[in-house]
């Protein structure tokens, strides 16, 4: 595809970045290396900051279509996909019931359990009036260790492994202060896997999975994106069989949310028998320099830019005008 091309195909086109999420700083990682290698490919691309910028301001602009590297809220759980199905711009990603969907950890779970995939076993408790006697009582269900999680926020932010009874009260006021519930979870020991997807449907195919091995297992926000001691193996050293089962999971697992565009699905894959849980999916993925879907884009024959492009020419809208609109 020739720059020419490029630019004819896209016309003007916005990077969305910062936000007002917790990982508005990540995000202003990820727009800048977005625009940056859409320009490069002779993309007319401008960042546009919602967090400073208005809505008003997004529609003067007349983009053609967006590019979304917003994470978290405001961000990755429908709100801006719904703005923008109201400006008519087409934006890259799934659209709002599917980022409505993955942002919810506890929703995501319950679609995946109503289509007959794997995710680890959880209570929900709600952040105010969870009793000490519900805390007490969660090692009894999950087992030890468990995991306690903000359901709505992503970048390892608001997550806390409980090790012992000791650690339940500590972990859970963390969590508390992210989100009104918070989801707790079965551990599940093994090796920590992710899989980007690409496409729609039927067209949905799963990039090489990468392998995660941070430092004692602590993937945190820390070790994700500031840090060069996590080792990130792709394609990750599994036998071909299971490789092929993993990404046909990921697969489903887009679908059944009802993904399309792009995402990045999580796992674990438990080291007693190599069964493999869903833990979320991530459907604006970071692309920083520490970024997986890029690594995994890379070992597959993609460069940073052409995965940028390839984004981009997804975007696309949930609602398609059948006919212009005039006020009555």
């Amino acid at each position: 595809m020739s720059t020419q091309n490029i630019n004819t195909q896209f016309g003007k086109v916005g990077v969305l970045f910062g936000g007002r999420s917790a990982e508005r700083e990540v995000s202003k990682m990820s727009g800048n290396g977005v625009v940056q290698a859409l320009k490069n490919q002779g993309v007319d691309a401008h960042l546009f900051d919602p967090a400073e910028r208005s809505l008003a301001e997004l529609a003067a602009e007349k983009f053609d279509r967006v590019f979304i590297a917003l994470h978290g809220r405001y961000g990755e759980d429908g709100t801006i996909q719904g703005a923008l199905e109201q400006l008519g711009i087409p934006y890259t990603g799934p659209g709002v019931m599917a980022s409505a969907i993955a942002m919810d950890k506890v929703m995501s779970k319950h679609v995946w359990q109503s289509a007959g995939l794997p995710t680890p076993r959880f209570l929900v408790l709600d952040s105010l009036s969870a009793s000490a006697e519900e805390l007490r009582q969660l090692p009894d269900v999950l087992g030890l260790p468990l995991m306690l999680k903000a359901p709505h926020e992503g970048s390892t932010i608001g997550i806390s492994k409980v090790n012992s009874y000791a650690d339940i009260d500590d972990g859970f006021a963390l969590c508390a202060k992210y989100d009104e519930v918070v989801l707790a979870e079965e551990f599940i020991a093994g090796r920590e896997l992710t899989v980007p997807v690409l496409g729609a449907g039927r067209t949905a195919r799963a990039l090489p999975i990468v392998e995660i091995r941070a430092p004692d297992g602590n993937y945190d926000y820390q070790h994700k994106y500031f840090t060069d001691d996590t080792k990130y193996l792709c394609p990750a050293p599994l036998d071909e069989a299971l490789t092929q089962r993993i990404q046909a999971l990921a697969v489903q697992a887009f679908n059944a949310i009802g993904c399309k565009g792009w995402a990045r699905v999580d796992f674990m894959l438990r080291a007693s028998d190599n069964a493999p849980f869903l833990l979320e999916i991530n459907t604006s993925p970071g692309m920083t320099g520490h970024s997986l879907v890029p690594m995994s884009a890379k070992q597959a024959g993609s460069s940073y830019e052409e995965l940028c492009v390839e984004i981009l020419a997804s975007a696309a809208l949930d609602l398609k005008p059948t006919k212009e609109w005039t006020p009555d």
